[in-house]
């Protein structure tokens, strides 16, 4: 085997199977976006209609992209997967219309790349689950409004806060989108939304973009008024019932988050034995804290790995042991702040790392 072949085998391969494990089926799309290929807010866009068709945001020139896909189909098949073709398509104001992946749209071509491979350790219904949720097209989304607008269709103006839809790339008001008649529900309850959403037959999802986090956030949904009363009538109803349950589930979270701090604390103490026991505890406390963010949430962090472990030390040192958040109120950039006191850190590191 040549050695470019070789190493593009390698990488879709390595690409497919992290997919794989991750979510138990693995896609075209998994697969070039695991290889660098494909970013995803090329994705986002396709889905969108902001790109005719996949391939031209691919990057790599079509001989590529089939010797990759060929590459995929025979290690799904040398892996025993199941294939699942599965739907892609994308909300008009009429209706749906399908994705095409492919600049020829030859449906030989077309229907590999909708084609999943799901993995056989799956139970039947989770796999019909599944099913069912892959060939669900995305909901349409609808901004809010951060400056006036006027829709490109009836020339109405579109006051800022109020509600848009985006279609090639151009403002329409939510009548000139036909969902108009659709009522806002805002986030902040999990039940209504949940239950308003699954009894609406057309549901939007409404995002505000915030400029200090730099991305779009969601703010709710527009949901059918029939379904909306419908999931009122059943949340008055069993109120009492989740109350209960999220009593009962709150208790259970603490549990979970004190067992999981005794273990970070077990493990911080075994690779760090000359820190005292009280900064410890309080170490993993923090980098524990559910929600937070930090370094002891992420997923490394959550399997005790010995480098998110150091990462949650090195950061405990750096606000403690060192003038790093003098330095930070003072005006100083968190860059250079960092670069004054690594020697400090560095040495505080070394000396918890032998027992005294």
């Amino acid at each position: 085997m040549h050695p470019n072949q070789s190493k593009l085998e390698s990488r879709v391969r390595r690409a497919a199977e992290a997919a794989l494990s991750r979510q138990k089926y693995v896609s075209a799309i998994d697969v070039l976006c695991g290889m660098g290929l494909l970013a995803t807010p090329h994705v986002d866009d396709w889905r969108r209609g902001r790109v005719d068709f996949l391939e031209r945001v691919i990057q790599a020139n079509l001989s590529k992209i089939s010797s990759s896909m060929a590459i995929f189909r025979r290690w799904a098949g040398e892996k025993g997967l199941k294939p699942s073709e599965t739907g892609y398509v994308r909300h008009t104001r009429s209706g749906t219309m399908a994705l095409q992946f492919s600049k020829s749209g030859d449906p030989g071509i077309e229907k590999s790349y909708r084609t999943h491979y799901v993995s056989p350790a799956l139970s039947e219904k989770k796999q019909q689950r599944l099913q069912e949720k892959l060939n669900q097209s995305p909901k349409p989304v609808v901004f809010q409004n951060l400056r006036e607008a006027q829709c490109s269709e009836c020339g109405a103006e579109i006051e800022q806060g109020s509600l848009l839809s985006m279609e090639l790339e151009q403002p329409l008001c939510l009548r000139c989108a036909r969902l108009d008649d659709l009522e806002f529900l805002p986030s902040g309850d999990t039940a209504l939304t949940r239950r308003a959403t699954k009894y609406s037959g057309r549901v939007a999802v409404v995002v505000r973009f915030s400029r200090s986090r730099g991305r779009y956030e969601r703010q709710g949904v527009l949901v059918e008024t029939a379904g909306l009363e419908q999931a009122e009538r059943e949340c008055l109803e069993d109120a009492d019932e989740r109350a209960v349950a999220r009593a009962h589930g709150a208790a259970r979270r603490r549990k979970q988050d004190v067992e999981f701090a005794a273990q970070m604390t077990q493990k911080i103490a075994t690779l760090f034995p000359g820190c005292p026991a009280s900064e410890v505890a309080v170490i993993a406390e923090h980098a524990a804290q559910r929600g937070s963010g930090r370094v002891g949430r992420t997923e490394a962090g959550r399997n005790l790995a010995e480098n998110a472990l150091t990462l949650a030390v090195i950061a405990a040192i750096r606000h403690k042991h060192t003038p790093y958040d003098r330095l930070l109120a003072n005006g100083v950039d968190r860059a250079i702040a960092r670069q004054q006191i690594a020697d400090r850190v560095e040495e505080v590191l070394a000396r918890w790392q032998w027992r005294k």
